[in-house]
């Protein structure tokens, strides 16, 4: 996600010429529908309102604060750097990093969505950070730009998550790290609602391409081998729900306040569906467990 804002800058630090990524290998191919977290300026204003909510009730969720903490350690920023949050969402890990590299440090965040933009922008509070819209596939920055890059969930909507990672090494100096966090969709698993119906619900979130590059996460260790990162460090980070109440901020398939709009459930199994999620609730026997990877690289030093 990514965009310009108001706020503290919204200059970039050059042109530089773009560099695809590598070949990823056989995988599930991904779909040409676009995902609804890549389309967030062109949804209804409600719909907008309703995806920026969930993405902060997301942050503030223990689950992906445990990820995050992951990828703090692994990306280690230093004082006086300059860092690059690529996909920054409503800003707040870029908010954390502001104060980690002051003084002298320069944190710049970049979304493809205005509307994200400009929120985290206006939550900035004086933290000094530079925003700006952009695309992860076509970063606006010249070679070396970085001291450090992160990338959190954005892959995983890529039609060309390659070439989205061949960006961020890219604009990162000789030396840099890149930390990459992403979903591994397909290891979703749990208990207490009937097979049939997960198996239908799974099913169709794959075939209506609401999620694009489920395997990303599983698959970020050998993309950024073949990006020509070294050093590559894969740390799993397994995210365990009991609670359908909690499993419903991180997956949006257990939230029955998600519109039917975003597909995340069959209409014709939608009230099934939600009705099974809550009764496994109340008997305390509801599971579901998701895998997050965070995976981190050094830029080879010239």
């Amino acid at each position: 996600m990514g965009t310009e804002t108001t706020g503290t800058s919204r200059e970039a630090t050059g042109t530089g010429t773009q560099t695809n990524g590598h070949p990823s290998g056989p995988e599930p191919a991904p779909t040409g529908r676009p995902t609804v977290f890549r389309q967030i300026d062109e949804v209804p204003e409600p719909m907008r309102a309703l995806l920026l909510a969930a993405l902060q009730q997301m942050a503030k969720s223990p689950e992906i604060g445990q990820v995050r903490r992951v990828a703090e350690a692994a990306l280690s920023v230093r004082l006086g750097e300059r860092v690059l949050d690529a996909g920054c969402g409503a800003g707040e890990v870029a908010r954390g990093l502001a104060g980690q590299v002051a003084p002298g440090g320069q944190v710049t965040a970049v979304d493809a969505s205005q509307a994200m933009i400009d929120h985290a922008a206006a939550q900035d509070g004086g933290a000094g950070i530079r925003y700006q819209v952009a695309d992860v596939e076509h970063l606006p920055f010249d070679d070396h730009s970085f001291d450090a890059v992160r990338c959190e969930r954005v892959l995983q909507h890529l039609a060309e998550p390659d070439r989205g990672l061949g960006e961020l090494v890219r604009v990162a100096r000789p030396g840099a790290r890149v930390c990459v966090i992403d979903t591994d969709w397909l290891s979703l698993c749990g208990d207490g609602v009937p097979e049939d119906l997960v198996a239908a619900v799974t099913s169709h979130l794959l075939s209506q391409g609401t999620m694009h590059n489920t395997t990303m996460g599983r698959t970020l260790r050998r993309r950024m081998v073949r990006a020509g990162l070294t050093g590559v460090v894969a740390q799993p980070v397994p995210l365990c729900f009991t609670d359908p109440a909690r499993a419903a901020v991180v997956l949006p398939m257990f939230n029955p306040q998600v519109p039917p709009q975003a597909r995340m459930v069959p209409d014709e199994l939608r009230e099934r569906w939600f009705d099974a999620v809550a009764e496994a609730g109340r008997r305390d026997e509801f599971l579901a467990v998701l895998t997050m990877w965070v995976v981190t690289g050094t830029v080879p030093l010239e």
